[in-house]
């Protein structure tokens, strides 16, 4: 069968699995489903996965510590699916690595729409339309970026990002130098606003330089803070 893309289902609600399932595959993607944490796990390292809809709260190990556990060794696009007004949750999720977060009640529509725009956003031929293939690869002293495979080198050696991350180095220094403020940001490499909440971007500036630093301290100072604006990607004298 030719399928949209392979999504993995995660929670322990059997309506919901069954309720999600059920317009995901009207939507002809390839559904998996998992009830706890630790199957999910398994699943998620053993299968790629276009994309995973976690659960946070899950029994035994929760959503994130499945999610921190599966960034260690991939970057599947992952939503969080967690019940309206937890707020620490979902920070804790963004920090976890996290990509897009749901808020229950959800209406199956929403869900929808989310999913294609994570697929969207995290596919590597997204930008071909509009750009040229000179274009999709930007290189600077210290940081390589091949946006057709999606891939990130700094010091010489390959940094495995998150969708998001990626997505944020790569709108950053598409336009070195020019300074972007969190809502800025939020509009632009989110798509839409998480409920105003400016914390989302600096969680991820946080990971994405702590990544770089491991492999090239120089590449990690290029993501410059704007204080009291924002962040902007210094090109320096390269």
């Amino acid at each position: 069968m030719n399928t949209e893309a392979k999504i993995l289902v995660v929670d322990d609600e059997e309506r919901i699995r069954k309720l999600l399932t059920m317009y995901l595959e009207r939507e002809n993607y390839e559904v998996h489903e998992a009830e706890n944490g630790e199957e999910a796990l398994q699943m998620a390292v053993s299968i790629n996965f276009d994309l995973i809809l976690l659960d946070l709260m899950l029994p035994g190990m929760d959503g994130i510590e499945v999610c921190e556990k599966l960034r260690e060794k991939k970057a599947t696009p992952v939503i969080m699916l967690t019940a309206k007004g937890e707020e620490l949750n979902r920070i804790q999720g963004f920090e976890a690595g996290t990509d897009d977060y749901i808020a229950k009640p959800f209406s199956p529509r929403e869900v929808i729409l989310r999913v294609k725009a994570l697929l969207r956003r995290s596919s590597p031929t997204k930008f071909l339309q509009t750009e040229t293939v000179a274009k999709n690869v930007v290189v600077f002293k210290h940081l390589t970026i091949d946006h057709d495979a999606h891939r990130v080198t700094a010091g010489g050696k390959e940094v495995n990002l998150t969708p998001k991350e990626y997505e944020l180095l790569y709108y950053l220094a598409k336009t070195p130098d020019k300074v972007y403020a969190r809502e800025q940001l939020l509009k632009d490499v989110w798509n839409y606003e998480f409920f105003g909440d400016l914390r989302t971007v600096d969680t991820h500036v946080k990971r994405l330089r702590e990544k770089l630093n491991k492999v090239s301290p120089d590449a990690a100072s290029m993501i410059a803070t704007v204080w009291g604006v924002g962040y902007k990607f210094e090109a320096g004298n390269e």
